[in-house]
């Protein structure tokens, strides 16, 4: 297959107009069709295929962790011929079988926000760099914390029981921003820091941020950190604490960088969050899709990367030195665009 020079091609297939993609189908696979973040990932898929003439059909697991809706979606695609598929994985692992079924009917196959796991089962991953976004916060929560940061009772609220790979990258990634020891950073739950109070699941939503917050509140009442897989679980997060008049002792960090999520760190919820593109995520993933049905050509990784990178910056109104952030109002004008 012929390799699309990351940044560039793909910067042009906006232009390149219907024509180029006529009789061009292409499928939308996300976790669920609720959550704000995939919400938004639709309208960018749907507005890019609208503008280049391609066939789009749109799919979602149940809830987060929904492999079997998933696989079936996918199974549905390749009975249809589409050209490409564009993915955001529940499973990370599970699903690969029928990601390899999909490539071999020589579909496309493109993983969004999510690697899979391993990373090289999709044909490429347009995603944000989890690992440096998960980085960020830590460093972040590191700095304002200063000489307390050695004494902290931190509280992990990660996403799944499966550890999805975006999952285990943003956790780990926080990790070491903190300046905590990872161990493996394949996985999350093996660390030895003191500071690490609990590990526990929400699903990515807000009841299972609140159930989880309490549960780590049970193990110790004085947690004063909390990591969150995203903004919803950090909004449920906030509620636990609220409940037990707790919510301003407590710093809350997160990643997501939607408009409900900066606004929830104007108002003094979430300390800062890592703001990732999902709309520009979705549409370049079009973009190379037509591409592919025209020239045969397949996206190329970011230079010293292992996927495409499409963006992650900070968002905090309190900076701190050595850490790059923008402002909420900077964030609120670019949430998930």
């Amino acid at each position: 297959m012929k390799k699309l020079i990351a940044g560039t091609a793909l910067g042009l297939m906006a232009t390149a107009g219907t024509a180029a993609a006529q009789d061009v189908s292409a499928c939308l696979i996300t976790k669920t069709d609720t959550n704000p973040f995939f919400v938004k990932m639709r309208e960018g898929a749907s507005a890019k295929a609208e503008e280049l003439g391609i066939e789009l059909n749109s799919y979602a697991g149940k809830v987060d962790g929904d492999n079997e809706t998933q696989v079936a979606a996918i199974e549905t695609c390749i009975a249809n011929g589409v050209d490409g598929i564009l993915l955001t994985p529940s499973d990370t692992s599970a699903i690969v079988p029928v990601v390899e079924q999909a490539r071999d009917a020589g579909i496309l196959v493109i993983a969004l926000d999510t690697p899979l796991d391993p990373i090289d089962a999709a044909d490429m991953t347009f995603a944000t760099d989890n690992f440096r976004a998960g980085e960020l916060i830590g460093e972040w929560a590191a700095a304002k914390l200063g000489d307390a940061a050695a004494d902290a009772k931190i509280a992990m609220l990660d996403l799944g029981i499966s550890q999805p790979t975006v999952g285990v990258l943003r956790d780990q990634g926080f990790l070491t921003g903190f300046g905590i020891d990872p161990m493996d950073t394949s996985m999350w739950g093996d660390e030895e820091d003191p500071r690490i109070i609990c590990n526990e699941v929400t699903a990515g939503n807000q009841e299972g941020g609140r159930t989880a917050m309490e549960n780590c509140l049970a193990q110790d009442p004085f947690i004063n950190l909390v990591y969150t897989i995203n903004e919803p679980a950090a909004a449920g997060a906030y509620e636990a604490l609220k409940a037990l008049g707790r919510e301003d002792e407590v710093m809350i960090v997160s990643i997501d960088g939607g408009c409900p999520g900066v606004q929830n760190v104007a108002e003094g919820v979430i300390g800062a969050t890592s703001q990732q593109y999902p709309l520009r995520m979705a549409a370049l993933g079009i973009e190379a899709i037509a591409e592919f049905a025209e020239s045969g050509a397949t996206p190329e990784a970011t230079e010293g990367k292992d996927f495409y990178d499409t963006g992650v910056a900070l968002v905090t109104d309190d900076p701190v030195e050595g850490v790059d952030s923008i402002s909420v109002e900077k964030g609120l004008e670019l949430c998930w665009g």
